[in-house]
């Protein structure tokens, strides 16, 4: 029987055995060079993405600078608010959440999936991404009880802005909101859920109020939950600031402004700081800190009365007879007018086929300037403004600060209107007139101005003829911007005919009387609309508000060294006399005196109803069929 088993056979191809213990050899060397490339050649980077994985940093929030008035009270403070972001490093299913946040919050779905899709790219997965940037507290107690069973939900601690006084200050304080995209892109210590100044100081303070952010880390668990925590660096507060601000008498002011449209601005003639700047309707800047809703914008966009205007600065309007300051000032800059000249007033001069007609029916008879200022005479500045023409009137009242910004640290402020022959040919396409002329000389036609421009101006004459800077902050230097191209004599010529306009029987201010104080004032009505005939023969109270006169008066101070300009504008206020000179007479009371006199609430009332009465009609067509003049509101 042949020898079936042949050791030889029994034997392993020997070029298989080295095959196998050359691949063993190459895994072994792979797994050599792969554990020294990720332990030797870059240990140090994965051993730093191991302990981020374990440790993590998070922005400290920095408390904004606190604002005070001028005599230390608050005005702007800090409460504690809340947040909420998603981690979507740690959120297992980031629409179930969402989901969640919507029911617990009554967003909606939609609204937060397209804000986190929108916005996802802008943090690292492992950090919060704010999507209720303010939990109420209720909101706030629900998620909290709920969080352990909602991973990636992180709830951030934020200090949030209160502004104590409401609707008091909003136009000089302003608001802070969530910055936008152009704002995050143009600042890169921005992040996303960051506040930041919107409107007013906190605009333009921003990088003073703002502060700078802190740093914290600390150790997670598995499942995302903090351990141990503690502070890199610690945030620092914006810087603090005190306004020139009087909190009682902008008060005041508002309180005689409520239920009137319009503004009042308060400067110490001497440095330029605004005491008060009060703009009337207003709002509430609290409503932007905790987030606007659409509802609460919408009213306050479609509200006719504009309360987000500030008329201080921002609203233009023609500035009638208290122009006649200016003209009288370019008659004796030229050399054009002498002060002992005397013009006959009968109540009308003629111009071609037009009657001009001063606002007294029988007229002043012979007036020379300094009487004309006092009584207010419309036929002497009809006659004066006529031989300057409009070239000169332009050239002086743009030397006096007119037509140009007064450069407050406010935003949007504007720079009002002082035509000239040049300005009406581009704008309208035709050439000036000899009536703009007469217009033009008693602050009508196409001269617009703003409140805080006219105060400074009268502040310019009180002071001597310095131009100052409106300055808001106590701590700001006082800067000269001009001077008013007069003489010491001719400055006091203007100065006296305002002090006579309060203590002459005939002038026009004589409600401004105050015991032992200088006060000197100037009223103007600036005309809205052309009225008819059948407009011009009702009584004041009959005639439409919206078709009323806006009421000027703009006035000076002074006692015991310190001296005051005050410019109050009430839209619609028929007569500056009796629209805005009891707010102006309150104003003196108050500084001089102490006395706060309020505004008594039967002229609350009476103007409530007018305001109301008229806002009903604003779809009624103008009285001449044309629409209000541009800038007038």
């Amino acid at each position: 029987m042949p020898d079936l088993y042949n050791e030889a056979d029994q034997q392993p191809p020997r070029t298989g055995l080295l095959l196998l213990q050359a691949l063993i050899l190459g895994l072994f060397c792979l797994f050599a060079v792969r554990l020294w490339y990720l332990q030797i050649h870059r240990g140090e980077e994965y051993a730093l993405k191991a302990r981020e994985n374990q440790l993590r940093q998070e922005s400290i929030f920095s408390p904004r600078g606190l604002i005070r008035d001028r005599n230390g009270d608050l005005l702007a403070v800090n409460e504690p608010a809340y947040a909420l972001g998603l981690v979507r490093e740690d959120c297992p299913d980031i629409d179930k959440a969402m989901h969640q946040i919507a029911a617990w919050t009554g967003r909606d779905f939609f609204e937060l999936k397209a804000f986190y899709n929108k916005n996802k790219k802008r943090v690292k997965p492992f950090e919060p991404l704010i999507l209720i940037p303010d939990l109420s507290f209720g909101q706030l107690a629900l998620i909290e009880t709920n969080k352990l069973r909602w991973p990636g939900l992180e709830i951030q601690f934020r200090p949030r802005r209160l502004y104590r006084y409401g609707t008091l200050l909003a136009h000089v304080l302003g608001y802070v909101a969530e910055a936008n995209e152009e704002e995050l892109e143009k600042n890169p210590e921005l992040a996303l859920g960051d506040y930041v100044g919107k409107q007013g100081i906190e605009f333009m303070l921003e990088d003073r109020m703002r502060g700078a952010k802190g740093l914290a880390q600390y150790e997670v668990d598995v499942n995302g939950r903090r351990l141990k925590e503690r502070i890199l660096k610690h945030p620092r507060a914006g810087h603090e600031i005190s306004l020139s601000i009087d909190l009682g008498l902008q008060k005041l002011a508002m309180d005689w402004l409520d239920e009137e449209a319009g503004g009042v601005a308060v400067m110490d003639a001497d440095t330029g700081q605004l005491w008060a700047l009060a703009t009337a309707p207003s709002y509430d800047s609290n409503d932007f800190s905790s987030g606007l809703t659409p509802e609460q914008w919408a009213r306050l966009r479609d509200n006719p009365l504009h309360p987000m205007q500030n008329r201080v600065i921002q609203s233009v309007y023609p500035p009638g007879s208290i122009f006649k300051h200016v003209v009288a000032g370019a008659g004796l800059h030229y050399n054009m007018l002498d002060p002992k000249e005397t013009v006959l007033c009968t109540g009308a001069t003629r111009l071609g086929r037009r009657v001009f007609r001063c606002w007294r029916k029988g007229g002043h008879g012979n007036v020379d300037m300094e009487r004309a200022l006092v009584e207010s005479c419309d036929v002497y500045f009809y006659k004066q403004g006529k031989k300057l023409t409009v070239d000169r009137l332009a050239e002086f009242a743009q030397a006096v600060g007119f037509g140009h910004k007064t450069g407050i640290r406010l935003p949007h402020e504007k720079a009002g209107n002082i035509p000239t022959r040049e300005w009406k040919l581009k704008r309208f396409g035709e050439s000036w007139q000899g009536g703009d002329n007469l217009n033009m000389s008693i602050g009508q036609g196409y001269t617009l101005v703003t409140p805080l421009q006219v105060a400074r101006f009268f502040a310019g004459i009180v002071n001597g003829g310095k131009l100052l800077k409106p300055l808001l902050l106590k701590d700001a230097k006082t800067e000269v911007q001009a001077e008013i191209p007069l003489s010491q004599a001719q400055i006091e010529l203007l100065h006296r005919a305002l002090v006579q306009t309060v203590e002459n029987n005939r002038g026009t201010c004589r409600r401004l009387r105050t015991k032992g104080v200088t006060v000197g004032g100037k009223t103007g009505t600036a005309q809205v609309v052309r009225l008819t005939d059948e407009l011009k023969e009702l009584k004041d109270d009959d005639i439409p508000y919206r078709f009323r006169d806006h009421g000027w008066m703009a006035a000076t101070a002074e006692k015991d060294g310190k001296r005051f300009a005050i410019a109050v504008l009430v839209e619609h206020g028929l007569h500056g006399g009796s629209g805005a000179g009891p707010v102006v007479k309150a104003v003196i009371d108050y500084l001089f005196t102490g006395e706060v006199r309020l505004k008594p609430e039967e002229r609350k009332a009476k103007a409530r109803a007018v305001r109301a009465l008229s806002l009903k009609k604003r779809k009624a067509p103008a009285a001449n069929g044309k629409k209000e003049k541009p800038g007038a509101h």
